[in-house]
């Protein structure tokens, strides 16, 4: 490969390319009259927030820290793991009756352990408190259903095709095989499991009276599927904050950075290292803010990016098709609620929390943060014990 002539290779460097450039030292310099104002760094499983002028960082394991997630994620994954299977067969791929029956084994031993002492006692998420209940109830159903359709499939895999999981299992019929469709246990579950998840943030946010006028926040990293979540309608932690922020984070403010580094949590703990950390995602921000700032004192007066904080289409019974997640009105609007089940499956940019995430932030911003005002879809407005 042809190296660059010296002269052309020194006029590049000269804006940019090296440390002592045009472009860094202005980054430098911003960074310098900004060193005190708040920094909010977010992974796909942690916040940090490193509060500026040399203060400590403060952390919170947002994901990982969410009580229930496994479990009731394993109880939504039943809705897709019969099709799954079914797809299998359709394929003739061997090992589907063998998964068949290991999913059933599986399915049997959490139906022994559930009740509502385990998820009281057990699982024991503030957010879920006093709806222990109504959770085992649809656990109980999601279990009883998923063992009979999986004894159909393995007794005549030809009767249970797309066609019958579509009108009696994922949605149901009167006087069908199943009383409650499956797509309502979906829906219930991935908003319980954010339900808690943005408890906790919000919670934990507005323990740290963050300026968020002044703040900067920066997405760091792979967020759920490598194609998910680079921009602001598909990263569900962009809703979560600018609504945890009373709606004052700008979108203007907040950078995402897919190819940013990963957190090391532990180095924080030294001094030296979180001092370093902070000044490389101070960078990255104040490099991305400088550019911005730059086009707007350009090219004034020619037409303007604009991020729209809400994207979202209301969708009927007429809409075929959606480009960005459509808006849930309210608990008994179901068919954006399934089509939300949809559209994080089929757009690979969306991550998979998306399904439940916005109505669930936006009851819970509206209502104080008390989970116990929030209505859960596909849980609150449907009895299991019936069922």
């Amino acid at each position: 490969m042809q190296e660059p002539h010296a002269a052309f290779l020194d006029l590049f460097e000269a804006y940019t390319g090296q440390p002592d450039a045009i472009g860094p030292h202005l980054n430098a310099h911003m960074g310098r009259l900004s060193a005190g104002a708040p920094l909010l760094v977010a992974t796909g499983t942690d916040l940090v927030l490193f509060p500026g002028s040399g203060a400590k960082p403060r952390i919170l394991n947002f994901r990982l820290g969410t009580r229930g997630f496994k479990e009731l994620t394993a109880i939504s994954h039943l809705g897709v793991a019969v099709p799954y299977l079914r797809r299998m067969y359709e394929l003739d791929c061997a090992q589907w009756r063998d998964d068949a029956i290991r999913l059933k084994a599986a399915v049997e031993a959490a139906q022994r352990v559930n009740s509502p002492a385990f998820w009281r006692d057990d699982v024991a998420a503030v957010a879920f408190r006093g709806r222990e209940e109504a959770i085992a109830g649809m656990t109980a159903y999601a279990c009883a259903a998923t063992l009979r359709v999986l004894d159909n499939l393995l007794r005549d895999p030809t009767r249970i095709d797309f066609e019958y999981l579509r009108t009696e299992w994922l949605d149901v019929r009167e006087g069908g095989d199943f009383p409650i469709a499956m797509n309502d246990v979906m829906a219930a579950t991935f908003a319980l499991v954010f339900l808690d998840a943005a408890y906790r943030t919000i919670t934990w946010l507005g323990e740290h009276d963050i300026a968020w006028d002044r703040a900067m926040v920066l997405i760091s990293g792979k967020a759920g599927r490598p194609t998910a979540g680079v921009t602001w309608q598909t990263n569900s932690m962009c809703h979560l904050l600018w609504q945890a922020s009373g709606q004052q984070l700008s979108p203007d403010r907040l950078y995402i950075a897919p190819h940013g580094p990963d957190l090391d949590l532990t180095q924080l703990e030294d001094e030296a290292a979180a001092s370093r950390i902070e000044a490389r995602f101070r960078e990255i921000w104040f490099s991305t803010n400088a550019t911005v700032k730059m086009g707007r004192l350009m090219f004034d007066g020619y037409p303007a990016f604009h991020r729209p904080v809400e994207a979202a289409p209301v969708v009927d019974a007429g809409t075929r098709e959606a480009a960005e997640l459509p808006r849930v009105r309210s608990v008994d609007d179901r068919r954006a609620i399934i089509t939300r089940l949809r559209f994080v499956m089929e757009d690979p940019a969306q991550q998979l929390a998306n399904a439940g995430a916005q109505f669930i932030v936006d009851q819970l911003c509206g209502n104080g943060n008390v989970p116990e005002a929030v209505v859960v879809p596909g849980l609150d407005n449907i009895d299991y014990r019936a069922g």
